[in-house]
Formats: C-alpha cells, sequence, structure tokens
C-alpha cells in the first residue's frame, strides 16, 4: 500500500497549465515576442558598475518607481513595479477574485490572464473573437454581469495584433465599475496608443507595461502596473515587497534614460514590420492585421511541419493551433530588417519543403 502524498488545494488541482520552452532556444528567436538584438548598452555599463556590496541589501524599488512614473506621466503613487507582467496578472487575480467572481477574458490572448486566474476560487468566462480576429467588442459587453470582477484587455492583442480603441475602453470600464479594466499595453511602442493618462481618472482602470519587449530586458522580468492609489493600496498589500531584484532596479534607469536607444529599435521593428506583411503578400500567405512587433499567419494543416523546417533553418516560430479559433495559425514576431531578411528566406524556403500552396 502506497504511502499518502499531500494535496495541493483544489484550485491548484483545476488550474490551466502553461508549458513554455524553458531550453533549446537557439537561433533567430521570433517566436515570443523579444526583443530580437539587444538591450541599451547603457544598461550593461550599469550592471558593470554593480559592486559586491550592492547585492548584501533587500532591493529598493521606491526611487526606481518614481523614475517609471516620471516615464509614463502618472504619479508615483500610481505605479508598482513587478516581476514581469506575470506577476502583475498574479497579484490582480488574488487582489480581487474571490469564489463566486468573474474574470471576463476575450480570446484568444495571452494564456497567463486564465493561468492565474484558475488558482484562485474565482471563474473565467471567455468571449470568443469575431470571425476575422477582431475585439468582440459587443459580445464582451452583454457579457459583463454583477459577478465580474477583473477584465483583462491585452492592447495590442497577442498572438491576433488586433487591437481596441480608447472609447471602447471606456465604454467597458462605464459597464462595470465594480470591475477591474486591466489595459496591457506590452505592445504599446509598436502600436503609439495608449490609456495611461486616463489613469486617476478612471477609477476601475489598470494599465500594465512590460520591460521584456522593446527594452530588451525579458531576462530581468520586470513590469508594471498604474492604477488609481484607491487600488494600488490593495495591489500593494498583496505583491512581495522584494519581488523586483536589485539588479533590475539598477538595470531599468539606464534602459529609461536612453530614449535614442529605444527609439531606434522601435524604428527598425516597425520597419521590419513593413518588408515581412510586404513579403508576406507576395507570398500570397494569409495574415491578420497587427500594431505589435509579431504578425499572425494561416499556415494551416501543415503548421507543424513549417514551424519544425523554420527550427531547421535557424529561425523559431509560435505555433498558436492551440488557441481558441486559431487552428493552423503561426505567430512570427519581427525583429531587425536584416533579421527579417534572413526570416523571410527561411519562410520562402520553408514553405517550399513542406509543400504548401496559396489556396
Amino acid at each position: 500500500m502506497s504511502e499518502p502524498t499531500p494535496q495541493p488545494r483544489a484550485a491548484v488541482l483545476k488550474m490551466k497549465e502553461y508549458h513554455p520552452p524553458l531550453g533549446n532556444r537557439d537561433g533567430l528567436r521570433l517566436d515570443f515576442n523579444e526583443n530580437t538584438l539587444a538591450c541599451s548598452p547603457r544598461v550593461i555599463e550599469a550592471l558593470q558598475a554593480v559592486a559586491g556590496g550592492d547585492l548584501t541589501r533587500y532591493p529598493e524599488r521606491e526611487a526606481v518607481e518614481q523614475l517609471v512614473a516620471a516615464n509614463v506621466g502618472v504619479r508615483s503613487d500610481e505605479v508598482l513595479l513587478t516581476n514581469g507582467v506575470d506577476e502583475a496578472i498574479h497579484v490582480l487575480c488574488q487582489a480581487f477574485l474571490d469564489r463566486g467572481t468573474v474574470m471576463l477574458l476575450p480570446v484568444p490572448t495571452y494564456s497567463m490572464y486564465e493561468v492565474y486566474a484558475s488558482e484562485t476560487d474565482g471563474s473565467v468566462e471567455t468571449v470568443l473573437a469575431e470571425d476575422d480576429l477582431r475585439f468582440p467588442y459587443e459580445a464582451l459587453v452583454k457579457a459583463i454581469k454583477p459577478e465580474t470582477r477583473l477584465i483583462c484587455i491585452a492592447n495590442p492583442n497577442s498572438p491576433t495584433g488586433a487591437t481596441v480603441t480608447r472609447e471602447q475602453i471606456l465604454a467597458i470600464a462605464t459597464k462595470a465599475p465594480q470591475a477591474i479594466v486591466l489595459v496591457d499595453e506590452a505592445y504599446f511602442h509598436f502600436f503609439g496608443e495608449t490609456v495611461i493618462d486616463l489613469i486617476g481618472k478612471v477609477p476601475n482602470l489598470v494599465v500594465a507595461r512590460t520591460f521584456s519587449k522593446a527594452y530588451g530586458l525579458a531576462g530581468l522580468r520586470l513590469g508594471m502596473l498604474a492604477a488609481a492609489e484607491p487600488v494600488m493600496q490593495w495591489l500593494r498589500r498583496v505583491i512581495s515587497p522584494y519581488s523586483v531584484n536589485a539588479l533590475a532596479l539598477v538595470c531599468l534607469p539606464a534602459a529609461l534614460e536612453d530614449h535614442a536607444y529605444l527609439d531606434w529599435y522601435v524604428t527598425e521593428v516597425k520597419q521590419a514590420r513593413t518588408y515581412l506583411l510586404q513579403s508576406l503578400d507576395e507570398i500570397g500567405l494569409r495574415y491578420w492585421p497587427t500594431q505589435a512587433n509579431f504578425v499572425l499567419t494561416d499556415i494551416g494543416p501543415l503548421h507543424k511541419a513549417f514551424v519544425s523546417a523554420m527550427r531547421e533553418r535557424g529561425v523559431l516560430t509560435r505555433d498558436r493551433s492551440a488557441d481558441p479559433g486559431c487552428d493552423g495559425y503561426v505567430r512570427i514576431t519581427m525583429g531587425t530588417i536584416e533579421q527579417m531578411k534572413h526570416g523571410v528566406r527561411a519562410l520562402r524556403e520553408s514553405l517550399d519543403v513542406i509543400g504548401w500552396r496559396e489556396d
């Protein structure tokens, strides 16, 4: 008779699993929407200036949060640095989802919203995107009910690249005053539109940003939340005070100060986006309009073979077929123009090798 083993609570047993690749990502990384080149050189200089004694102290986030607040145009008490946007989502779920409450989620979208919601006693209700993968605004508004406590909107959305208008976000926040409306602006720099100026004016609006994409700091795990102070007090109560490490706090000011590098990289990616989409048009490969640093393509039944063929050519892409409404779809991240020239060559070769033909 086997010995009994400890069992987690019921919410963990039913928790939605997420299995990202944790190794073997050598090659041109067009799979996870990261900065595909490098962070600012100033970040490396800041790291090199770190002394051994600096690592003996617990991290001090207050001064850096003040810098971030000034950078995004909100008050310092309206900003919270997090260990990546994943922790930001986790904190929101822990603070606002309880038994009998609901997270409302337009899908397909970033997987971690549902993952973190599923470990609470709340429930998740999904609203499927339109047939053309547009944001399901009308259906989402109809789905709002008194039990709704958290609505997560990625703008632009991943994996689709679709966007939501400012007017739609305001209407959703007005329709659901009892709920937190999270607008995840992970790809803001490639889109250029934001609602962060409404923080403090729309009491239930929360904005998330990441420093993993345009800034190239994915390895440091840095994100942020912006929210009105009455909401922020609960988020600060839930979050660990030392979840953002000292090295990340050293590097972030250097990254924020190097406007020239950030502007250069964003411009490069936007030009590469134009090049890639024009190439897809020439090939005849269906894709969806995008305002992010990635594009969702329709490979069809050969999607697995395509991803494998691209990997054989040193280019990583992301199969999104498991997402709702995305069967046969593959997402491709944009890098620099030179990187995308290599990516397009690999794409053409891969489509030829697997026998893909335009319908």
